[in-house]
């Protein structure tokens, strides 16, 4: 079933709670108490100051006895004080090699506060984190909170924080519980967890979701005329500008849907017979600017010979998201790029894959503002692309692996258009007028707000879509 829309999307929403309430009292300190056989939680911090935006406990839970233990009879607390009675938190897990999908995050009240502590983080994993062997250990869990107004908060004065524990090390200020008996840590004073006493706050319904609202489409159309492209929010460009040879045209009829593997791709040709005039580029987007953090992920196919015709020119193939330019060197433009040139350009000889994030630009003269990663080799083929943007980095990913890394001073300041364009930087590379033609295709494109995904978790939400027949979703609210 094609285009059939979905919302309320259960396995991309976040386990969020609002936390009212809750004095801080003086008690005694809390009394240590061994480890029991059965599981070891070893913690370190990535935000070790004494404030920070966001605490950042990251954990591995490993199992220490002889049987293999369901993951999702398996819960973690991290105790804190409140910043305020009144303030109320909010969770995210930014990576999880079991999947941040089968990570849950709550918040509770302690019943007996004391000087560290008055509320917790309670972590818990759905049935698809599968199960933890005897000595295996679940690797890291990259979890994070803030407060929901973003106000700095204090974490030195945190039970559970430790700001010198930078590598995973055994760590007891935390509790682990199985099948709901505590066989790790030391809760504060008065606060075991295994006490069904101890209670949970409620969800606020009032609160809204920490993000997980979702784009998908599976490019499944008729051609760049039918309707539901349009409807969905897609524009093939038309219009004339850059990039690209100066009088070239940006021809929407060459973009065309086609069967590749099994599924309906995009298809984008560019072409050229060694004039602007005859040259023709191509160009989607999305009419909407809605786009900010999150995760952005594509499959993309790029040539690096024409489908017909001599080969070599100085050819860009991309996926990317962009604002626009208010003026030169504006600080509030934002643009994060894969940039494939199969032949060389700008400079370049041969095959080059470029991740770049800007800060901002003045087209003339030119100066530009930008973090890049680049790799020198052929990336002919389909690959999956990934780029993630939370509050602290910006992370892009090839075919799974780790690509670059760029710093927080690129992070977007507005929303984002979504893009897809093949065009020619020059024809300096080629001088034939003999016609030829270059294609790059989309297999799917995926963005999901204000969630940091790894590309194991894009694979599986791509998957799910595709089983329950879906082919084009779309929850981003408008900004």
């Amino acid at each position: 079933m094609r285009n059939r829309p979905t919302t309320g999307r259960a396995r991309l929403a976040l386990a969020l709670s609002v936390l009212l309430g809750g004095g801080a009292l003086t008690a005694l300190p809390a009394q240590a108490a061994p480890a029991a056989d059965g599981l070891a939680v070893q913690y370190r911090t990535s935000a070790s100051g004494a404030t920070a935006d966001q605490t950042e406990p990251w954990f591995k839970v490993r199992n220490t006895g002889s049987s293999t233990v369901p993951l999702s009879q398996v819960k973690i607390r991290y105790y804190f004080k409140a910043d305020s009675p009144s303030a109320s938190y909010r969770f995210a897990c930014s990576w999880a090699v079991r999947g941040c999908a089968a990570v849950t995050g709550t918040f509770g009240t302690l019943s007996s506060p004391t000087s560290t502590a008055d509320r917790y983080l309670e972590i818990g994993f759905t049935p698809a984190a599968g199960t933890l062997a005897p000595g295996a250990d679940t690797g890291d869990l990259q979890l994070r909170f803030h407060q929901s107004n973003w106000q700095t908060l204090r974490q030195s004065d945190d039970y559970s924080f430790n700001g010198a524990q930078t590598a995973y090390a055994n760590w007891d200020r935390v509790t682990a519980q199985l099948a709901g008996a505590t066989v790790w840590g030391a809760a504060p004073e008065g606060n075991d967890p295994t006490d069904p006493t101890d209670p949970t706050d409620p969800t606020d319904p009032t609160d809204p979701p920490g993000g997980g609202q979702t784009l998908f489409d599976d490019f499944d159309y008729d051609s760049h005329t039918d309707p539901a492209l349009s409807a969905h929010g897609w524009n093939v460009r038309s219009n004339s500008g850059g990039p690209g040879v100066p009088g070239a045209t940006w021809d929407p009829s060459k973009v065309t849907f086609v069967s590749a593997g099994g599924n309906s791709v995009m298809n984008l040709e560019t072409s050229t017979a060694g004039t602007g005039a005859s040259t023709t580029q191509t160009e989607v987007l999305t009419r909407s600017t809605k786009f900010r953090n999150g995760t952005y992920a594509a499959r993309v196919r790029f040539s690096d010979a024409p489908r017909s015709g001599p080969d070599g020119d100085h050819l860009v193939q991309t996926f990317f998201t962009i604002n626009d330019l208010k003026a030169p060197m504006a600080d509030d433009y934002a643009e994060y790029d894969f940039e494939y040139l199969p032949n060389g350009g700008w400079g370049e000889p041969s095959n080059i894959l470029y991740t770049t994030s800007w800060e901002t630009y003045d087209p003339d003269p030119w100066q530009a503002v930008n973090q890049h990663s680049e790799q020198r080799s052929s990336y002919a083929g389909w690959h999956d692309l990934v780029v993630t943007i939370d509050d602290s980095a910006i992370t892009y990913y090839v075919d799974g692996q780790l690509f670059g890394t760029h710093d927080a001073r690129y992070l977007p300041e507005r929303p984002m258009s979504i893009n897809f364009n093949q065009w020619f930087i020059d024809l300096n590379g080629q001088t034939s007028t003999t016609p030829r033609a270059y294609d790059q295709q989309v297999d799917y494109v995926l963005h999901v707000k204000d969630r940091v995904l790894g590309p194991a978790e894009v694979a599986a939400e791509v998957a799910a879509y595709r089983a329950e027949g879906t082919g084009f979703v779309d929850e981003v609210p408008a900004p």
